[in-house]
């Protein structure tokens, strides 16, 4: 009988501490495979590719910024010059202006020349050019008559001296004998379009009947 109790305890004893499990094989670590590494893409070959900037008639530079894959030079000299070629980015060269007027010459002759703007002012009441302004007269026929074709915008103005009517008249003729100046220098009249604003357009604001010669004016526009 003491026999069995004991085995009933054993058992009792074993069924409240179960053996503990066996321990559990660790498991395999995960092996993670590194990412490969891209190589950066190529640059295709580009086309060849010269940027020049030119300075302006009165020597004024603007700035000029070439980018070629996320790469920048900025041009802000005169003949200041980049260059593409191959897979390389844009290198900043200065050129002398001789080659670049060799190497544009077609494309430089090409353009049309630059606009230019003369004035030229007038004796009180007349059509009569001012004495400082024959000078100029001289270079700006000279200019036209340079030029190729030209088309010229001649407009007259007064000061505020006089009527307007009779101001709008003087304006016209001393427009008009500009255009005669320039048909006399081999320009086509057809070319030459002249007209008077009168005092409606003065250089300097002032009260009416006043003698201004800056505003007594012929101006003259070039393309």
């Amino acid at each position: 009988m003491e026999t069995v109790l004991v085995g009933a305890v054993l058992a009792l004893i074993l069924a409240l501490n179960p053996p503990p499990p066996p321990p559990r094989a660790a498991p395999e670590p995960v092996k993670v495979q590194p990412e490969p590494v891209k190589a950066p893409p190529k640059r295709a070959n580009a086309v060849p590719e010269l940027v020049v900037v030119l300075p302006s008639a009165d020597g004024h530079v603007g700035t000029v910024v070439v980018e070629r894959d996320g790469e920048q030079v900025v041009l802000n000299q005169a003949y200041a010059s980049s260059r593409i070629a191959g897979t390389s980015g844009p290198k900043v060269v200065k050129l002398p202006e001789p080659e670049v007027r060799q190497v544009f010459a077609d494309t430089l002759t090409a353009l049309p020349e630059r606009p230019l703007n003369f004035l030229l002012y007038f004796v009180r009441g007349t059509d009569v050019l001012a004495d400082d302004s024959k000078g100029e007269l001289g270079r700006m026929l000279e200019e036209v008559s340079r030029r190729n074709a030209p088309d010229v915008l001649v407009v007259g103005h007064t000061d505020t001296v006089g009527a307007p009517g009779r101001n709008d008249k003087l304006s016209l003729l001393r427009a008009q004998r500009v255009k005669t100046d320039l048909v006399r220098k081999g320009i086509a009249a057809s070319r030459v379009q002249a007209s008077g604003r009168g005092e409606r357009e003065p250089i300097v604001q002032t009260a009416d009947g006043v003698d201004e010669p800056r505003n007594r004016r012929v101006e003259i526009s070039v393309r």
